[in-house]
């Protein structure tokens, strides 16, 4: 009831649940290979926005895992998750993380190569 030990202090309700990114598409359309690229160009630039770069490298790792993982590598960095998609994340110490839906899904209209 709004005390030390009421469940805030235990962390419930408090964390934001990882969800899958909702269908998107992306304009225009790209290969898997592009799509990586971007990926790859995302997270090797990703540092220079600010922020600590083993919080970048905690995002990354979830963004690559399942959602389970993704849940325990958030939750053992202290990210805090405003968006459940991680398209918006802060540090413990107020650092704002963006991450563009690229990063953790394929767009519904990808073209498939091959």
């Amino acid at each position: 009831m709004g005390c030390a030990g009421s469940s805030e202090a235990k962390g419930e309700g408090t964390v934001k649940k990882i969800e899958k990114p909702k269908p998107w598409k992306h304009s225009p359309q790209i290969t898997k290979s592009q799509l990586l690229q971007m990926r790859e160009e995302f997270w090797d630039t990703a540092p220079h926005y600010g922020g600590r770069k083993e919080i970048w490298d905690a995002l990354r790792a979830a963004a690559e895992a399942d959602l389970t993982l993704a849940q325990a590598i958030v939750d053992s960095a202290g990210v805090i998750v405003q968006s459940a998609d991680l398209t918006i994340c802060y540090d413990e110490r107020g650092a704002k993380y963006e991450l563009p839906k690229y990063v953790m899904s394929e767009p519904t209209n990808l073209i498939r190569e091959g």
